[in-house]
């Protein structure tokens, strides 16, 4: 589906330095004389556009416009949808929506692991294979070891990814933001990171025996960072993904207000920081937004009743650039890889003449009321970043244009 063989990151790079020299003189002029900075279009695997079944929440349409608005050219739907992509019949359900789109955006569905994602019976992985981009049941944790174990030989077979999201429902209680300080203080319940490294561990050891290619969803425990860096280490086919509000904000952050709740939540200050060195130290291998929208009243509830998600495809460039290079934890050059060759290298998810534009000397606040997204939620409400998207294109097509830089064209 996605030319995984041909996709490296030196062909990447190659294909992006081609575009970039055979820009016209004029766009070039005005990328100089406005100091923008160009870099390729950004890939997301790990996205929620809520359609088929919460169309009501976001769709294909809404969700590829406000990738584009964040630089993001190529995206990863997740499967829990209705109906959940299980079958060839249900697939082709969620393909429809996606076909018919026509926003330029490359967006590519994952296929459910389990039936429903209910974790009880295998969906049709081998009828799903050719038209999805990996499998994952996200939003729902494997629960049997036997069934991952399975499922693991499986995707081997077909030469899939497994994407993995890690939740051990025994562990939860209830819980809905972190057991840290903040829940003690104010009498939330909490959710121990147990809950996540417990499955990494497991899955980690099920990946080294079977040879699976294995990627872990949105970590964000000190634990999941040692054990993945351990893993790494003894050459286990494993990725990870974290995403810019765990690497920014921690669990003393928290306010009463639904849109600091997610899932995972926002852990400790030491589980911060534990990120922040994978960043470093490259055990962390891409920054995923997670983008995860719900209507205004789904997160008016406050923390205890509000849904789990915020949105993020919008305001992730801005906040990782202000607070990841300009705060000195990474270079540009490794934050790109970050959000763009590491991505599309894993997955195999090709560039396709893909840039995004951009004027890094410009400060502006989020507003969500600016966002393209049908989501408003975000943690980083009214945070002053920097960074403004000028443009975006795909193959030669305008896929976002900033209405106050209407001097910028495409090539």
């Amino acid at each position: 589906m996605t030319g995984k063989l041909t996709v490296t990151r030196a062909s990447l790079e190659a294909e992006f330095s081609s575009l970039c020299r055979n820009f016209d003189d004029d766009f070039k002029n005005v990328l100089l004389s406005n100091g923008f900075a160009v870099f390729p279009g950004f890939c997301d695997v790990h996205v929620h556009f809520r359609e088929p079944g919460f169309s009501y929440k976001e769709t294909v349409v809404t969700g590829s416009r406000a990738a584009a608005h964040g630089g993001y050219t190529a995206v990863c739907t997740m499967p829990n949808l209705d109906p959940v992509p299980d079958s060839r019949e249900h697939l082709d359900a969620v393909l429809a929506p996606i076909r018919q789109s026509d926003t330029g955006v490359n967006v590519l569905p994952y296929g459910a692991l389990t039936v429903g994602e209910a974790g009880e019976v295998p969906a049709d992985l081998e009828a799903t294979a050719p038209d999805v981009v990996a499998f994952s049941d996200d939003g729902r944790g494997v629960q049997s070891e036997s069934m991952m174990r399975s499922l693991m030989e499986r995707c081997a077979a077909l030469g899939k990814i497994l994407s993995a999201h890690c939740e051990d429902n025994s562990l939860l209680r209830g819980g809905y933001i972190h057991d840290g300080d903040y829940a003690r203080a104010h009498g939330h319940r909490g959710i121990p990171s147990e809950s996540e490294w417990g499955p990494i561990r497991r899955d980690l050891r099920l990946a080294k025996e079977t040879g699976c290619a294995y990627h872990v969803c949105h970590i964000s425990t000190k634990e999941s960072v040692a054990l993945i860096r351990a893993a790494k280490a003894e050459s286990v086919n494993v990725t990870c993904e974290t995403a810019p509000h765990y690497l920014i904000l921690d669990d003393g952050d928290l306010r009463e207000d639904g849109r600091f709740k997610m899932n995972p939540p926002l852990r400790s200050p030491a589980d911060r920081e534990a990120l922040l060195e994978g960043i470093r130290d490259g055990t962390i291998d891409m920054i995923a937004t997670d983008h995860a929208p719900h209507t205004a009243e789904e997160k008016s509830r406050g923390l205890a009743g509000s849904a789990f998600g915020v949105v993020g495809l919008e305001v992730a460039f801005p906040a990782l650039f202000t607070k990841l290079v300009k705060e000195g934890i990474c270079s540009l050059d490794d934050l790109i890889a970050l959000l763009a060759w590491n991505p599309r290298t894993r997955f195999g998810i090709p560039l396709d003449g893909a840039y995004t534009v951009w004027d890094l000397g410009a400060e502006a606040p989020v507003d969500p009321a600016s966002f393209l997204s049908m989501g408003r939620a975000t943690p980083f409400e009214g945070t002053v970043f920097s960074g403004v998207c000028v443009l975006t294109a795909r193959a030669g097509r305008i896929l976002y244009r900033n209405n106050e830089r209407k001097s910028v064209h495409t090539v």
